[in-house]
């Protein structure tokens, strides 16, 4: 008999492990758990909401599936915003009163929710997302609850919702074309309004890169300064009205004081810069007293200063006067601007303390160079308003004024 060994079969067991086996999605049975638990509850939210916390659903895998319950009433298939075939409730966010003490509710339960489980505020972002960008799915008073239930969320600061998440998917260009979305934010700012300042708004705004481009809001045809006005205030919203009238007036404003600083450093003929002037006067419909104010600041900004040197700063200033005196006496055509320009050297004399000392000699050359009348200078001195080192300037001012008087009587 042989002693060799038979051969044998040989080989190497494969083995699976089990956390490697996923398991299969199911967000319908899910779906039907939630709407189960708002049935059984009867919409009362509170009951929902401690029914929904002590609950063992799988939230962190079907988070979406959860807040397409919240707002519709069940889940939702891709590309529609009304429920499937599955189980459905009506105690959803669609189906309240479009008023902000029916909405209200689902703002507070939804923020019990998010304390329990923070991680939750993801899904609700996506959940918003894709409903904004499908807004032309909805009728038009869905989409008025949808815009009171979003400004409530941010009035009742909701847990970490960025507010990049509602203004930036409303900026596709078809929604905003067909008006959808101008109505959608106007219902918005109405709701948020009427809890909250204008100011509250604008830093909403900002946080959400909106600030500066609220016309986007607007069809191209309407997308004007004049039709933001006449929209807004047809809507009540004067307040929204006047902070943009404020913000566009003062861009304007530092539109033309850029325009004329580059000119003066450049030392551009005063011809071409009245023209300016006169330009941006009439396109943005400046007041005269802000363009004295401007052409002052601009004019005294331009000067070099010498760091101690009192004599020679009040040389630089007076150069300053006398170079731009056509300028000044262009725009300050009548008493009142006079008068207006008076203050501000007042003011600048009183703030800045290298000039303290120069408001008699700079009014003095503004009078020599036909800027200033010698009435005006009169009625500041005995008469002026503003108390901003008036007792210092008026004492100052004393020996100009009483040659004044003297050449008057002589006169």
């Amino acid at each position: 008999m042989s002693s060799k060994e038979k051969p044998t079969l040989g080989g190497t067991r494969i083995r699976t492990r089990k956390r490697n086996i996923a398991a299969p999605l199911d967000p319908s049975t899910f779906a039907d758990a939630v709407v189960q638990i708002y049935l059984d509850n009867a919409g009362d939210l509170d009951l929902v909401a401690k029914s929904v916390e002590s609950s063992d659903l799988n939230f962190s895998r079907y988070g979406d599936t959860f807040f397409e319950v919240v707002f519709t009433g069940g889940r939702t298939q891709p590309g529609t915003t009304k429920p499937d075939e599955g189980e459905c409730h009506s105690y959803s966010i669609i189906d309240c009163e479009p008023k902000h003490e029916a909405i209200l509710p689902s703002v507070l339960y939804i923020q019990k929710i998010l304390r329990r489980r923070p991680f939750l505020i993801k899904n609700l972002e996506n959940v918003m997302r894709r409903f904004l960008q499908s807004l032309e799915l909805f009728e038009e008073n869905e989409r008025k609850k949808l815009a009171i239930f979003t400004a409530l969320t941010f009035s009742q600061k909701l847990s970490g919702l960025p507010p990049e998440t509602v203004f930036q998917p409303l900026l596709k260009d078809n929604l905003v074309a067909k008006g959808i979305v101008l109505s959608f934010i106007t219902d918005f700012f109405k709701e948020y309004l009427a809890d909250n300042s204008v100011d509250d708004l604008i830093l909403l705004l900002k946080r959400g890169k909106m600030e500066d481009n609220l016309l986007e809001f607007f069809p191209s045809a309407k997308r004007s300064a004049e039709g933001f006005s006449e929209h807004f205030n047809k809507a009540g919203l004067t307040s929204l009205v006047e902070y943009n009238e404020k913000k566009m007036f003062e861009v304007k404003l530092k539109e033309m004081k850029s325009a004329l600083t580059t000119q003066i450093a450049e030392e551009t003929d005063t011809s071409e810069i009245i023209e300016t002037v006169k330009q941006h006067v009439k396109d943005a419909k400046l007041p005269d007293i802000e363009v004295v104010r401007i052409l002052w600041d601009v004019i005294m900004d331009a000067v070099q200063w010498s760091g101690k040197n009192q004599q020679q700063n009040a040389n630089s200033a007076l150069r300053q006067v006398k170079t731009w005196a056509k300028l000044l006496n262009t725009f300050c055509s009548n008493g009142k601007l006079e008068l207006e320009l008076l203050y501000k050297v007042q003011i600048q004399c009183y703030d800045d303390a290298k000039l303290i000392k120069l408001f008699p000699e700079i009014v003095r050359s503004l009078y020599e160079q036909d800027v200033l009348a010698e009435d005006t200078i009169l009625l500041w001195f005995r008469k002026g308003t503003n108390p901003k080192g008036r007792q210092t300037f008026v004492k100052a001012l004393e020996p100009f004024v009483n040659w004044l008087e003297e050449a008057e009587e002589e006169d």
